[in-house]
C-alpha cells in the first residue's frame, strides 16, 4: 500500500470525526486545509432518495450561483444568421452550424455549455451519442434551446450551473474556488441546495435529500447536516 504524503495525512487527521456540520464549519474546514498550488473547485455531491431509471422520478435544473463558479466556460453556439452574430457579440466562444457539428462529430469538444436555438435542433439531435454522456446536450428544460441567445450566453458564463441526476441518485457540481470568502461560498452552497430542493420530482418517496457532501478537489469530503443545509 503506498505510503501517504505528509499533507494528505495533514487533511485526514483535520477531517477525522468531523460529521454532518454546518455549511459554515464544512467551508471554513475546507479551506483552512487546502494548501495546494492552484486554487481548487469546490464540490458538492448530494445522494438523493430517488431512482433516476423512472421519469417522474429524474432530477434536472439549473442554478445562478449569486457569487459564479469562478470557473471560465466556454461555450458553444448552434445558430446561424444574426442569432449567430448574437451569440458572439453575448461571448460564446464557438459559432456555427453544420460546420460545428462537423467538429463535435471530429471529437473536438472545446467547450462546457452547449446552447442552440430551436431550429438548429434537427443538426444537434445528430450529435446525442456524443453530447448526451458528457450532459452537454442542449435542453429547453434548462434554457439551452433557446431564441434568446445572448441571455444563454451571458447566463453560462456568469456562473449559472446545470445539475442532473445521475444513475445513483447522486447529483453533484462546483459551486466556488477556495480562494472565494467564506461568506460567498456559504451563499452559493445553499443556492444550489435550494435549487435541488425546488427540483424534487412528484414520483420521489421518503426522504429526499439522504446525504450532502463537500469537498476540494484535492482534499477529503466532509458531509454537512441536511437540515443545515436546506433554508426555506
Amino acid at each position: 500500500m503506498a505510503k501517504l504524503g505528509k499533507r494528505t495525512t495533514a487533511a485526514r487527521e483535520a477531517f477525522a470525526g468531523k460529521e454532518n456540520v454546518t455549511v459554515e464549519e464544512a467551508v471554513a474546514l475546507i479551506k483552512g486545509n487546502s494548501n495546494t498550488k492552484f486554487d481548487e473547485t469546490i464540490d458538492i455531491a448530494m445522494n438523493l432518495g430517488i431512482d433516476p431509471r423512472h421519469a417522474d422520478q429524474m432530477v434536472r435544473g439549473v442554478v445562478g450561483l449569486p457569487n459564479g463558479t469562478g470557473k471560465d466556460v466556454r461555450v458553444a453556439v448552434f445558430a446561424r444568421g444574426p442569432k449567430a452574430d448574437e451569440a458572439t457579440a453575448a461571448g460564446a466562444d464557438v459559432v456555427g452550424a453544420e460546420d460545428l457539428m462537423e467538429i463535435v462529430q471530429g471529437g473536438k469538444i472545446d467547450f462546457d455549455r452547449c446552447i442552440a436555438t430551436p431550429d438548429m435542433m434537427p443538426i444537434v439531435g445528430r450529435l446525442g451519442k456524443v453530447l448526451g454522456p458528457r450532459n452537454l446536450m442542449p435542453n429547453p428544460k434548462v434554457g439551452t434551446v433557446t431564441m434568446d441567445v445572448e441571455a444563454a450566453v451571458k447566463a453560462a458564463k456568469g456562473g449559472e450551473v446545470q445539475f442532473k441526476a445521475e444513475k445513483g441518485g447522486v447529483v453533484h457540481a462546483g459551486v466556488g474556488k477556495v480562494s472565494f470568502d467564506e461568506a460567498k461560498l456559504v451563499e452559493n452552497i445553499r443556492a444550489f441546495v435550494g435549487a435541488v430542493a425546488k427540483a424534487k420530482p412528484a414520483g420521489a418517496k421518503g426522504a429526499y435529500m439522504t446525504k450532502i457532501a463537500l469537498s476540494s478537489t484535492m482534499g477529503p469530503g466532509v458531509t454537512v447536516a441536511v437540515d443545515n443545509a436546506v433554508t426555506e
